[in-house]
């Protein structure tokens, strides 16, 4: 039947726009996904970057106040030899403040030492964790992002063969119905040709009076929605 025709060719074209309405839309979200894999990495890499710059610094404030602590104990040692060999009062007071200036400087350094060697510990840790946290996600970003930036680039061409799909179609559909299929579509957007459902429109919901649902069951002529002007169409699902 011609009726039947026309409500295939319909479909066909609506299905073809919805695909062009797609392929539209990703031109804005692609570059969206790739930028937020991108973002990812980088965020992930830049903290990387951030630890294990503070674990070379507090390395070299390591080495610097092991330095600094064995140069104490050199210092103490030698006060204490002295000890042995001191005369005078005034010798001995200025010989025990030194050794107790020594012993209370060698105490607070060996305390930030161990805070130190904890807090290098820490880090080595999260860099461990963060070097496996972004070769993980390199090795997945990275196929994802190959992917994307390929369909991206692909787009043009995709959306020049289906205009070509649509023009091939187009020219296949009655006149009338085509240019009811386009007005509707201009105001109501993907979803032209529906199917009743629960004895009204699958678009609009408005109640369909039966002896219209009867007509369109036949599918000898095309009907349209008295409320929003969407085709309708009988299918097996709808009661």
């Amino acid at each position: 039947m011609e009726k039947d025709k026309d409500i295939e060719m319909i479909l066909k074209l609506q299905g073809i726009d919805y695909e062009l309405g797609e392929l539209e839309r990703s031109k804005d979200y692609l570059p969206d996904m790739i930028s937020n894999l991108e973002r990812e990495m980088q965020e992930i890499s830049n903290g990387l970057e951030g630890f294990e710059k503070e674990l070379t610094e507090h390395t070299l404030l390591y080495r610097k106040l092991d330095i600094e602590l064995a140069t104490l104990n050199q210092e103490l040692a030698k006060f204490q030899k002295q000890m042995r060999d001191i005369k005078t009062n005034k010798e001995y007071d200025a010989l025990t403040n030194e050794i107790v200036n020594r012993k209370l400087k060698i105490s607070s350094t060996e305390e930030e030492i161990l805070k130190i060697l904890t807090n290098l510990d820490d880090l080595k840790e999260k860099i461990k964790q963060y070097k496996q946290k972004l070769e993980e996600m390199e090795k997945y970003n990275t196929d994802q992002l190959t992917y994307l930036k390929k369909e991206l680039s692909s787009i043009e061409d995709k959306i020049k063969i289906k205009k070509g799909e649509r023009k091939n179609v187009t020219v296949r559909i009655d006149k009338r119905l085509l240019s009811t299929y386009e007005r509707v579509k201009k105001g109501r957007g993907d979803h032209v040709v529906v199917t009743i459902k629960k004895r009204a429109c699958g678009g609009c919901f408005k109640a369909i009076p039966p002896q219209k649902i009867q007509e369109i069951r036949k599918g000898e002529q095309i009907f349209t929605c008295d409320n929003c002007g969407r085709i309708l169409i009988w299918a097996e699902d709808s009661s």
